[in-house]
C-alpha cells in the first residue's frame, strides 16, 4: 500500500495526517480539504516538520478528487461539529450529505479503497458511507472503540498511578453515552481490574469514558483531536502492516450477537483486507441488555437517516 487520503484538514484530520506521516508507513498521505488552501497549508507545514522528526512521507493538501485518485485508503473525518440550537437530526442531515457526497467523490477516482470514517454521528455515517460506496462491508467501518478504549484506559492508569502501556480493554456499541465498556475484559498487566480497583470507582470511570467527548467540549469549547486523528491513524497502520490486531471498530454485523443491518462496535481482526474477522465474545445477560440498548438507539439514529 502506497497512498491514504484524509478527507477533512481540520484538527482531527490534520492531526490523524500529521500522525500518518510520522509513522512513515507508506509513499503519500493526501489531505483533502474543500478549504483547498487550508489543507495545503496544514499538509505543507507537516512536510516541512519531515527533515526534523526524520521521516520520508509525503504529505500534500488538495481541493481536488483528482489528487486522491490510487487511494488505498480512505480516512473521512469530514463534517461539521454540532452547534447550539442544533437538533440531533439537522447534524445527521447535514453530516449525511457531506459523508455521501465525500464518497461518491473518493470512488470515482480509487477502485478498491478501504474507507475509515470518522465523522458523527459516527454509526450512522458510517451506514450512509457504505451504502454509497458499494464496497464489500469489511472495507468499509468506523472509528469509535479505539478511541472510547483509549479514553477509558487513561482514565484507569491515572486512577492507579501505572502506565497506560500495560492496560488492556475492550469496549462494545455504540458512539457516545450508550456505548458498552466491559470491565469484566479489561486487564492490567493481565491482571483483571476488578481485583485493582473497587467497584465504585470502576463504574465511575466507566461514566467518565461514556461522557469523555463531552468533558473535552466543555473544557475547550470544541470536540477533540489528537485522541480520535492517532486513533484513526492506529487503524490504517494496522491495515497497511498487515497486523491483525484485535480492535474494538464499528462494523456491519449480519447476525453475529443475534444483530442484523446495523453498524455497531465490536471487536473484529483488522488487516490489509479491512476487517478480517468479527469476534463474538460470550457475554452476560447484563452485558447482552446493555449491548441490544446501544443497538436500539443506533437503529432510532439510522432511522432518522433513512427517512431523509
Amino acid at each position: 500500500m502506497s497512498k491514504v487520503t484524509v478527507v477533512g484538514a481540520g484538527n482531527v484530520g490534520a492531526t490523524c495526517a500529521n500522525v500518518l506521516a510520522h509513522k512513515d508507513l507508506v509513499k503519500e498521505v493526501v489531505l483533502l480539504d474543500i478549504k483547498g488552501d487550508l489543507a495545503k497549508g496544514k499538509a505543507l507545514d507537516s512536510w516541512q516538520q519531515a527533515p526534523i522528526d526524520y521521516y520520508s512521507t509525503t504529505i500534500t493538501g488538495t481541493d481536488d478528487y483528482a489528487d486522491t485518485a490510487g487511494s488505498d485508503i480512505v480516512v473521512i473525518t469530514a463534517g461539521v461539529p454540532r452547534k447550539p440550537g442544533m437538533s440531533r437530526d439537522d447534524l445527521i442531515s447535514t453530516n449525511a450529505k457531506i459523508v455521501n457526497m465525500v464518497t461518491s467523490s473518493i470512488m470515482k477516482h480509487s477502485d478498491n479503497p478501504i474507507i475509515i470514517v470518522v465523522s458523527n454521528p459516527l454509526d450512522v455515517m458510517t451506514y450512509a458511507a457504505f451504502q454509497t460506496a458499494g464496497l464489500d462491508a469489511s472495507r468499509v467501518f468506523g472509528m469509535a472503540g479505539i478511541l472510547d478504549t483509549a479514553r477509558y484506559r487513561a482514565f484507569l492508569a491515572t486512577e492507579l498511578g501505572v502506565s497506560p502501556k500495560d492496560i488492556q480493554a475492550v469496549l462494545m456499541g455504540g458512539h457516545g453515552d450508550t456505548m458498552v465498556p466491559l470491565p469484566r475484559y479489561t486487564t492490567v498487566a493481565g491482571i483483571p481490574v476488578t481485583e485493582m480497583i473497587d467497584e465504585e470507582r470502576l463504574t465511575a470511570i466507566v461514566e467518565r469514558t461514556k461522557k469523555g467527548g463531552g468533558e473535552l467540549v466543555g473544557l475547550m469549547g470544541t470536540s477533540a483531536w489528537y485522541a480520535p486523528g492517532a486513533a484513526a491513524a492506529q487503524m490504517v497502520e494496522a491495515i497497511v502492516r498487515d497486523e491483525n490486531r484485535i480492535f474494538p471498530c464499528c462494523v456491519h454485523l449480519s447476525g453475529q450477537y443475534g444483530l442484523k443491518d446495523i453498524f455497531l462496535g465490536v471487536p473484529v481482526k483488522l488487516g490489509k483486507k479491512g476487517i478480517v474477522d468479527v469476534l463474538e465474545l460470550q457475554l452476560n445477560e447484563d452485558e447482552k441488555a446493555l449491548l441490544n440498548t446501544s443497538a436500539e438507539h443506533v437503529r432510532n439514529v439510522m432511522d432518522v437517516y433513512k427517512k431523509m
